[in-house]
């Protein structure tokens, strides 16, 4: 019990406190890559758009919060990479380089970077209370958006307040939601960590 309290108070993310091997660690960037891919399945085309509502920007969120950086940043990277080569895993089952085209894969570009910050919050310790995990998420969205709405603005050819109404302003009350179930879970699983090593 002494070895696990110690642990918490190093600047560490949920996946550090489970020892393990390079297995675990290819097990966590894949499953962490998997997780992307599956939520991009919760796929709503809307009219108006070309960018559907989907699951990803939560699974990439909440997964670079739980692994860190380094391995949040690879599983991205993994999942972008296997994508493009044809596994269709992308937004609506879609997979292939002509994807790299397609006015919403800025979104998949941003997911790296964001990853990476996220992770570095995390490991920071900012996703074991409230308001640092919403700050966390709301600084990881808004890499994603700033990737994901320049690109659908240069390959739609639209100016920025065109490409902001188009790629940013209808997904803001899903991004509020998973801000909140977020700050529930991150925050929670910590405390439930602490009380459970004493």
């Amino acid at each position: 019990m002494a070895t696990s309290a110690l642990s918490l108070r190093k600047p560490r993310v949920l996946a550090d406190l489970v020892a393990g091997s390079v297995g675990r660690e290819i097990i966590l960037v894949v499953g962490y890559a998997a997780f992307i891919g599956i939520f991009a399945q919760i796929s709503v085309p809307l009219g108006f758009t070309p960018v559907p509502l989907t699951g990803q920007t939560f699974a990439v969120l909440i997964g670079a919060a739980a692994l860190g950086w380094a391995r949040a940043g690879a599983g991205t990277l993994l999942y972008a990479l296997v994508g493009l080569a044809g596994v269709p895993w992308f937004a609506g089952g879609t997979g292939g380089v002509k994807i790299a085209s397609s006015p919403s894969f800025g979104y998949v570009v941003g997911f790296f970077v964001c990853s990476v910050l996220v992770g570095i919050l995390a490991k920071a310790g900012w996703d074991r209370k409230a308001v640092g995990t919403i700050a966390t998420m709301v600084l990881g969205n808004i890499v994603i958006y700033a990737f994901g709405v320049a690109w659908l603005a240069a390959t739609i050819h639209v100016g920025a307040a065109k490409a902001v109404s188009l790629g940013m302003t209808p997904f803001l009350a899903g991004d509020l939601i998973k801000i909140v179930i977020a700050t529930a879970l991150l925050p929670g699983a910590w405390y439930g960590i602490s009380k459970f090593s004493k």
